[in-house]
């Protein structure tokens, strides 16, 4: 039966909000004339027209809204939608940024802008755009959640836990959303926020459901592994059966590398070295993004180490870096200049004469004051944080910036850092601690009367800030053969795209070590503060004296319990490094000098490292 015109708009509308969207394409069909060209009309066969996939025609129909009413933002924002979906990148951006000068806060304007951002993997636009977003509508998940994303890509942590904040109370996600949320989730600790996203994640019905079933099997094997529960991933592991994987359709090419990804890494854990290095050769197969790319040629590359391929093993190590610095040229590309500082903390220096003008200040005693763990990465700072946090005296939070973040603040308020230190008044110190402690309470609730560990190796460029606020903290220099330390930075997939950058070639790496320990040592000179030097080669030869050495040197009365840190490692479960399964295990001799199975490769950064061999003793 046909409609009669005067009553289509209303009965689209009522199709419409009834859900059925092919309805009101057919009754849009049965229109001309007037009834055809009004914007009610329009707008709802626009609506449908995106519902049902038909992008080409919905952008042809907002085409004629916005000659129509080129004041409508949300016309605008649904032609960039829909010239987002048929593939037109820049006819997008133009629509949505024609629809966000329109309506400066509507939080779905910008969600919209932040996606086609995410879909040219331009992360820094992305990350600001959907940060913005939420700060129209703080309660806009998927805009949580995909702000979430952009700021992992730019390794901006604190503001990806900020973003997730809550997740564990959201609606349902459909199962892609749901597995980008849960593997951001698992980096950030929160193993079972992100089980329960994927317990409860919305699968379509048809022939993705298996398909998608099969990635979120290998998704929580991965979880498992992550959080040292590997008898729970060798379980899980079961629901992910390689002739099932082989079974996939040729197109499913994401469920098939998640589904080796996690046979791989149930492999390492076992000691299966070459059947992992075989499974990662297969995801390196199929796999096109950079980020897929690099995870799997890192695994490759430890599987290879552990079997003396190591020449294959470097090899490797190239793909990976290649495949990162994929990664960075699109979330940080100021990172690959030439003269580009990976580490730009380390040209802030105080030095004798400006130390001399610091302001006396009064700040709290060793014991009220946290113990900070500093050195280059790969040095054994997670191992000693371990320790630390086995003692019922003690409490660690792993990795966290909260240093930088007073930086940026002062920064943020006109001061200049490490210049305006010197100046700082009793009130200024004394707010910079409550504001540090206050972003520790959020971390660590139940601190209460223990000491606190702050390790964050990287802190050691932050000298000044902390002990400026900090003047009778213990500080804990972690050392290790600076060429065993930039093997393993070498081989570690870090978050940090700054961190990616310089790690990228030994030569640049080489650079960031030695311009790091000048700024610190030089620091160490200066201030003289109370440090203890932790040999990582030291605490392997001669376990029990490491262990008394550190109680003596932080005035505990019993440091018997340090010894038990592989014991508090297992029962921690989430530890945010590289070293999450090394710590759960005792000392071992194994990493000392493996870097003389790359000898080859060292022999260039020789030179420049050389200082640093004969100032911490070490030969070549």
């Amino acid at each position: 039966m046909t409609v009669p015109a005067t009553s289509i708009v209303k009965s689209m509308a009522a199709a419409w909000n009834a859900g059925d969207a092919g309805r009101v394409l057919a009754l849009a069909a049965q229109a001309s004339g007037a009834e055809a060209d009004s914007e009610g009309f329009l707008g709802l066969l626009g609506f449908a027209q995106q519902q049902m996939g038909e992008y080409p025609r919905a952008a042809r129909t907002f085409e004629r809204l916005v000659r129509m009413q080129p004041d409508v933002p949300a016309w605008w924002n649904n032609l960039g939608v829909a010239y987002r979906h048929a593939g037109d990148a820049s006819a997008s951006e133009q629509a949505l940024l024609k629809a966000k000068s329109l309506a400066p806060r509507d939080a779905e304007v910008h969600y919209n802008l932040g996606l086609l951002y995410i879909q040219q993997q331009r992360w820094p636009l992305a990350r600001e755009t959907l940060l913005d977003a939420v700060q129209l509508a703080p309660q806009f998940v998927e805009a949580r959640l995909e702000a979430a994303h952009a700021c992992h890509v730019c390794g901006d942590i604190e503001s990806e836990r900020v973003m997730l904040e809550g997740a564990d109370g959201w609606p349902p996600q459909p199962a892609a959303q749901a597995l980008v949320l849960a593997s951001i989730l698992s980096v950030l600790g929160r193993l079972e926020t992100a089980l329960q996203v994927l317990a409860r994640a919305r699968v379509p019905e048809g022939s993705a459901a298996r398909t998608l079933r099969l990635r979120i099997a290998a998704q929580r094997v991965a979880l498992y592994e992550r959080n040292n529960l590997l008898e729970l991933a060798q379980r899980e592991l079961q629901q992910v059966p390689m002739d099932a994987l082989d079974a996939l359709p040729a197109d499913a090419v994401d469920a098939r590398a998640d589904g080796w990804r996690a046979h791989a890494v149930v492999a390492m854990r076992e000691g299966r070295h070459a059947d992992a290095a075989a499974l990662y050769q297969r995801v390196l197969g199929v796999v096109g993004d950079d980020e897929g790319r690099a995870t799997a040629a890192f695994g490759r590359a430890a599987a290879l180490d552990r079997q003396a391929r190591h020449d294959d093993a470097w090899q490797a190590l190239g793909i990976a870096h290649a495949a990162q610095l994929g990664v960075v040229r699109q979330a940080a590309p100021e990172l690959l200049k030439p003269d580009s500082q990976s580490l730009p903390m380390v040209t802030s220096v105080v030095d004798a004469a400006g130390f001399a003008t610091w302001k006396p200040l009064a700040g709290p005693s060793m014991l009220q004051s946290p113990v900070f763990v500093i050195g280059f990465p790969r040095s054994g700072t997670t191992l000693l944080e371990q320790m630390l946090d086995a003692h019922p005296d003690f409490r660690s939070m792993d990795e966290r910036g909260f240093i930088y973040s007073l930086v940026d603040r002062m920064q943020h308020v006109g001061q200049r850092y490490p210049a305006d230190l010197a100046g700082l008044s009793q009130a200024d110190a004394d707010h910079l601690r409550a504001t540090y402690f206050g972003m520790v309470a959020h971390a660590l609730p139940d601190l209460g009367r223990h000491r606190l560990v702050d390790k964050n190796p990287l802190n050691m460029l932050c000298l000044p800030m902390i002990l400026r606020l900090f003047p009778d903290a213990r500080i804990i220099l972690c050392i290790r053969h600076p060429c065993d330390v930039l093997l393993s930075c070498s081989m570690q997939a870090f978050r940090s795209p700054a961190f990616r950058a310089m790690c990228s070639s030994l030569p640049r790496l080489a650079r960031g070590y030695t311009e790091a320990f000048e700024q610190c040592c030089g620091h160490i000179e200066v201030f003289k503060p109370n440090i203890l030097e932790w040999r990582y080669e030291s605490v392997v030869d001669d376990f029990d004296g490491a262990v008394t050495r550190l109680g003596q040197f932080l005035e505990v009365a019993d440091a018997s319990p340090f010894a038990g840190f592989a014991a508090r490692a297992r029962d921690k479960r989430f530890i945010a490094t590289p070293s999450y399964a090394q710590v759960t295990q005792p000392v071992s001799a194994a990493a000392v000098g493996r870097w003389t199975n790359y000898r080859e490769q060292f022999e260039p950064v020789l030179p420049v490292l050389r200082p640093w061999l004969e100032r911490f003793g070490y030969a070549v």
